[in-house]
């Protein structure tokens, strides 16, 4: 009786170790645990999406689902902390695009060939897509950031780059997000093709992201200008 009570109490007592490959078993410092289960965490959405109960999860990451709770209260504070592993935001970015020492088609192409390289991921791309597809909401953090601390600066140091005046009204501002969104999104579609539909993809990044800011400059600011002349500027007289 006793060694069966001894037996049932040990689960309680060794949540923070874990098996080698010979069966023993190690004792992981907490934070060190922690990060495990984080990382496997992590593979196990961008694998299977955000479906599924805790227990399977714990399952399949090969925890008991008493030691993820341990560490991740809910499910909710689990998939908070996976978005903020994934979704590595550079402070260096802003400056870097701001940065109007060097001409507006490098800063583009270094900041653009930097960004691939975060989001080009399996991980980042397959979890960004599970979220927007099943966890109404949880995207919009990311995309709110891009569009602040991106979309608006880059527009504005193409307009400044080109002479052109600031956006005057709704439609310039619309056109802007328009133009800025058809180049991110073919970049970012090099990851949607190689880690969704398994094809293959450029291995010169930087060079076909460069060809990409070229056409992008060669062909945007024109656009820009034809919006600005169909569209009435506040102050100027209108003839009937």
């Amino acid at each position: 009786m006793v060694a069966t009570k001894q037996r049932k109490t040990l689960p309680a007592r060794s949540d923070s170790e874990a098996s080698g490959p010979s069966g023993t078993s190690r004792r992981l410092a907490p934070e060190i645990r922690e990060k495990q289960i984080l990382l496997k965490a992590v593979e196990h959405f961008a694998t299977h999406g955000f479906s599924g109960s805790t227990r399977e999860l714990a399952r399949q990451i090969g925890v008991t689902q008493p030691l993820l709770y341990r560490y991740f209260p809910s499910k909710e504070v689990l998939i908070d902390r996976v978005y903020d592993e994934v979704f590595k935001w550079d402070p260096n970015w802003i400056r870097q695009i701001k940065d109007r020492s060097i001409p507006i088609q490098e800063r583009m192409v270094n900041f653009y060939t930097a960004y691939a390289d975060v989001i080009l991921r399996r991980e980042w791309i397959r979890i960004f897509i599970f979220a927007g597809l099943t966890r109404e909401g949880i995207n919009t953090r990311y995309l709110a950031r891009l569009r602040e601390q991106i979309f608006i600066p880059v527009m504005g140091e193409v307009r400044h780059a080109y002479d052109l005046p600031p956006p005057a009204n709704a439609k310039e501002r619309e056109t802007d997000q328009e133009l800025i969104w058809s180049l991110h999104a073919s970049i970012f579609y090099l990851g949607v093709r190689k880690w969704i539909y398994g094809l293959p993809v450029t291995d010169d990044l930087h060079a076909n992201i460069s060809c990409q800011i070229d056409a992008f400059l060669n062909g945007v600011p024109k656009a820009m200008k034809k919006t600005a002349s169909r569209t009435p500027r506040f102050g100027k007289k209108q003839t009937a």
